[in-house]
């Protein structure tokens, strides 16, 4: 049976549900509705049960809970990211964040996440209370702390990324990922409307992986996306639904149904966020 990895799910648990995703609904609902998707239960029921049930039903073993530290839509802390994790340690891995925008806080903030046994830094420096590119030499100490410790950085550059659509220029992901080659970078949102240019950062920089979430679907560059990762970018491509922007069996079912090999299928779905992440 193959295993399936949910990248970017936020659970209705804890400081979650404070953050701008579950505190204004209807925005939520707008992304979904937009998207074509139907409406989230769980997450209109704030119920962790129904999320598991979602979530099993939809042949999701392993849901990767992303906290988050942003000016603009919130925050989840590491500790109720680590906390919800503990309590669903079968079904569930965490990436802790830190504040882009403040660099002491953000070293604390790493330390924070490897004590706490979190997998990966999330960050969103668009959002963050200073609004700042992938390329701001600002980050570049949070980016080399990451590297030296081995971990992952997951960070925000499709979508609502920032003020406006510069914030998610492949451009200065690329000029980042060349001054850090061992650092892994996922880029969430995939990069989304920048596609062809994403794609082509992810061709010449081989430690970027992409997750484009809730931007795959009814929306242009599908297409374009699917390819990649049945073809160069198979073992750098990450499955997610963005739970609760999009309800993960109907996401999950449309997904597989894309055409892509066997053995690009098993390693988008999971293998590869297992690599990524150093799952067992």
């Amino acid at each position: 049976m193959m295993e399936i990895v949910d990248f970017r799910v936020r659970p209705p648990a804890k400081g979650f549900l404070e953050s701008k995703i579950y505190a204004v609904a209807e925005n939520r609902k707008r992304y979904t509705q937009k998207l074509g998707w139907p409406l989230v239960v769980s997450a209109a029921e704030q119920s962790m049960e129904l999320f598991l049930s979602e979530m099993e039903e939809a042949g999701i073993t392993t849901g990767v809970a992303i906290g988050r530290t942003t000016a603009t839509l919130g925050t989840i802390e590491n500790a109720d990211v680590a906390d919800v994790v503990a309590r669903h340690g079968d079904r569930l891995v965490g990436v802790g964040s830190a504040d882009s925008a403040n660099l002491k806080a953000a070293f604390a903030a790493i330390d924070e996440i490897i004590a706490m046994g979190l997998k990966a830094v999330n960050l969103e420096p668009g959002v963050s209370a200073v609004p700042m590119r992938a390329d701001d030499r600002r980050l570049y100490p949070i980016y080399a702390k990451c590297e030296a410790a081995g971990l992952p950085v997951v960070i925000m550059t499709g979508g609502g990324a920032g003020p406006d659509l510069s914030y998610n220029d492949p451009a200065a992901l690329d000029r980042m990922l060349a001054d850090f080659p061992t650092l892994k970078v996922v880029s969430a949102h995939g990069g989304w409307p920048y596609v062809h240019e994403i794609l082509g950062v992810a061709f010449r920089r081989e430690n970027l992986y992409l997750c484009p979430d809730m931007y795959l679907g009814p929306l242009p560059g599908t297409a374009d996306y699917l390819a990649a990762a049945n073809g160069f970018l198979s073992e750098r491509f990450l499955f997610g639904t963005a739970y609760p922007f999009c309800p993960m069996k109907p996401y999950t079912d449309w997904f597989m149904a894309q055409g892509l090999s066997d053995t690009a299928l098993e390693r988008v779905m999971g293998a590869n966020a297992k690599t990524l992440l150093s799952l067992q």
